[in-house]
């Protein structure tokens, strides 16, 4: 099935293995893995950039099978859960990115096109956090204070 903005058909990437097993070069045990997403999650990492250290640095390949909880699972057990998820606040970063390019290019049209993609998928998001509970009925994108974007 053909991506929703783009030509592009599939889904290549990469497979995480089949057979779920504690591999023996694995050192941490559930309470220690546990702790350190607090850690990394009190320093101001985002989940997903906790995940990436914890699977570079400390050699921890999947904290769901090893801690049967998801790291935002883990967040939201500590109160350390942002009230704006990750992907959404990309996106909208994204958008503020966008924007100031668009104030010096005016004529930039492929970048107009990648804007309005973009608040499509926030529109998206937001419907569907609303849905599902994780934001207020009445929260808009625009409310939204980005500090540095670099």
């Amino acid at each position: 099935m053909a991506k929703m903005h783009s030509r592009a058909r599939g889904r290549a990437r990469s497979k995480k293995p089949f057979k779920k097993k504690k591999n023996i070069w694995i050192r941490y045990k559930a309470k220690e893995i546990e702790l350190l997403v607090v850690k990394l999650a009190k320093e101001g990492n985002s989940s997903s950039k906790i995940g990436i250290v914890l699977r570079d640095s400390y050699g921890i390949p999947d904290v769901q099978f090893l801690t049967k909880k998801k790291i935002n699972q883990i967040l939201d057990e500590n109160k350390l859960l942002p009230e704006v998820p990750d992907h959404l606040m990309n996106l909208i970063k994204k958008k503020d990115l966008i924007k100031k390019h668009l104030e010096k290019n005016r004529q930039d049209k492929a970048a107009l096109r990648g804007l309005k993609l973009t608040d499509a998928k926030i529109h998206r998001l937001t419907k569907y956090y609303k849905k599902k509970k994780k934001i207020p009925e009445n929260w808009k994108s625009d409310d939204v204070k980005i500090g540095h974007v670099s």
